[in-house]
Parts: structure tokens; sequence; C-alpha cells
């Protein structure tokens, strides 16, 4: 596409938001935001600088002047936005979970396939610098085969009977909450990182709070993971957002026969590399550096920044790039096979195999 992408936003909370200034800072157009309400909408253009007042998400999909929707609205609403967007032959970037249901994700992603748009996922966690490096360590082999994959995310903001929202609500925010919000982001960016995929899981979930709002909560708080890999590692993973004090602490460890790489998102601008001889912080930027790395050394680079790559990634491929690494709707249907791979196996109480 020779011109500015032209860009709408569906959605006008914390999430538009950052869609909407990852956007600008690509040099897209944001020409259209559209909210709940009108009153919504017309804030959220205001808000966030959109070129057009606000609109109905209906005449937002319908525009000749929108070549990319960002949905970005609570998840039961997904399925139908990406249909219409789709529909009126629009490129599409949809907050995960793709879909609140298997069946719903392998829809989307088959009619995004159909249509031959771009359609893409933000697990941009994938766009640190410093996970480019370790993912390139394991790739050279420096790493050594890897044996065991594991860590935590871990969010406090649903502590206490105090938290709520509308992603409480299996209505709207589907039937897994912690996983389907956060642990999906774990499992992406290890896989990601390793080039291994969890074939086969155990999982226990709970309701560390039982009444959220004067209504009884069903979606789980925290999730714990047993798995193993399509290359024969272990793992296990820790997913909670009732844990005090943890804000955003995606972390991992993946240890091979060599070296050991942990990352840490809340310390993002170190890699952390053990041998048995002697460990190691590696800083972004000051030895090997990637196209992500976009202030020097010193300067650091956090969870904006990684949006604002996985936007201008995204428009690229609109014309026709491939960037490395991109998350697709394939991916987003992934993390939705996992999710239910989750369920199943803590409905089940054993072991379930992940199907591709």
């Amino acid at each position: 596409m020779g011109d500015a992408v032209r860009a709408g936003v569906i959605g006008v909370g914390f999430m538009g938001a950052v869609h909407a200034r990852a956007i600008r800072r690509s040099g897209a157009t944001l020409s259209r935001v559209a909210g709940s309400t009108r009153e919504s909408s017309r804030a959220g253009a205001d808000r966030f600088g959109a070129v057009h007042p606000g609109d109905t998400a209906e005449a937002l999909l319908a525009a000749d002047d929108i070549d990319v929707v960002h949905v970005c609205t609570p998840n039961a609403a997904h399925g139908p936005l990406v249909r219409a967007a789709i529909a009126n032959g629009k490129h599409v970037v949809c907050e995960k979970p793709l879909g609140v249901s298997l069946p719903e994700a392998g829809d989307l992603a088959a009619l995004a396939e159909a249509a031959g748009v771009t359609a893409t996922v933000p697990f941009v966690y994938r766009f640190y610098p410093t996970v480019r490096l370790a993912r390139a360590r394991i790739a050279a082999g420096t790493a050594g085969a890897l044996r065991l994959l594991h860590g935590s995310y871990l969010q406090d903001w649903l502590a206490d009977e105090h938290g709520d929202d509308w992603r409480v609500d299996p209505a709207s925010g589907g039937p897994s909450r912690a996983f389907a919000d956060i642990g999906v982001h774990w499992c992406d960016l290890v896989e990601f990182v390793t080039g291994h995929r969890i074939v086969r899981l155990a999982a226990r979930t709970t309701v560390a709070v039982p009444a959220r709002g004067g209504r009884p909560v069903h979606t789980e708080d925290a999730a714990v993971l047993l798995f193993e890999t399509s290359h024969g590692a272990l793992g296990n993973l820790t997913v909670s957002q009732v844990s005090p004090g943890r804000k955003n602490r995606l972390w991992f460890s993946v240890d091979g026969a060599a070296e050991s790489l942990s990352f840490d998102q809340e310390a993002p601008e170190t890699l952390w590399v053990g041998a048995r001889a002697a460990n190691q912080q590696l800083l972004r930027a000051a030895g090997d550096t990637t196209r992500y790395d976009a202030l020097p050394a010193g300067h650091p680079q956090g969870y904006q920044d990684c949006f604002d790559a996985f936007v201008a990634d995204t428009y690229s491929a609109l014309s026709g790039a491939a960037p490395d690494g991109l998350p697709t709707f394939t991916d987003g249907l992934r993390a939705a096979r996992l999710t239910a791979a989750v369920l199943r196996s803590a409905e089940r109480g054993t072991w379930v195999d992940v199907n591709d």
C-alpha cells in the first residue's frame, strides 16, 4: 500500500488507547474510533486524536476511509466484529482471545485466510529485543538441547474481593479468565522463543475469590500447568491474577544443556544467561542488536515500544512484506487450542493432548 495506512479502533478503554498510540507512531492515519455509545465514541475520538468524530461500530466497519480495523472490545464482541470487518474487506488486528471458544477462533482464522486479508493478534511480548536475542541464541544452538521450560505470569489486580470488571463475567470474557487473558501470552512467547510446541498438559485451576461485585465467580483466578513439548522437554507454568505485589510479571527460564536463558518482562533491558562456569547479564543493544532496538542502550524500551513494533510490522504486511515472527490469527487459534486443553484438563483432572 503506497499511501499511509488508514486505521479504525473499536473500543475506547486501556487497550484502545495503546493501539491508538501505536497507530500514530507507525505513521498511519487514525481515521475513526468507535465505543459502545455515541458519547464514548466522541470522547474516544477526541482523546485518541482521530480525524473524524466518534462513530458507531457499524459505521466504522463500513467506512471507505478505513484499511484496517483494530478490535479492542470485551472478548464476546471479538467474533462478530471480526466477521463484519472481513465481510467489509478490511484487514484486522484483534485483541486476544481471538474467540471465546475454540470453534469460534477456528472460524475466524479460516475466514481471514479465505478472504486473503492480513489478520494479526497482538502477542507483543515477542517484540522485546532481548526476547529476539534469546530466540537467536537457541536457534544457533548456543543453549544446547532444551530440557526444561518454566516460569510464571503473575498479576495482582484481582487479589481481593474489591477487584472486578467485565473479564470476570463469562458472558463478556468467556469461560477462561486468567489463562485466556495472560497465560496464553506466556505460552506464545515460550513457544516462539524455543520452537517447541506444548503437546500434552495437566492443569489445575482455582477460584480464589468466590464472589465479586455481588455475583459468584466462575472463571479462574489462577492456574498451574505441567506440560510436555514436541521436542521432549518438560515444563511448568503458574498463572495468577491474585498475587499481591506482582503487577505484570511475565518471567520464563529456558534451560538447555549448555546454558539457561531467563527473561523478565518487568526488567526487559537484560537477558540472564546462566552457565556452569559463569553467569552473564546481557544488556539490550550492548552487543548484538535487532531491528527492534529503537533506542540506544541505557534508554529503556518497554511494553508500548513492543506494541509500536507489532503494529508497524502488521502494516508492513499489508503491503506484502512478511516480517519474521508476526503473530497472526493462526497464533490466535493456537492460543484458543491451549485454552481449551487447560479447561478440559482441569475439568477431568487428567493429562490431555493439545490437538493441532
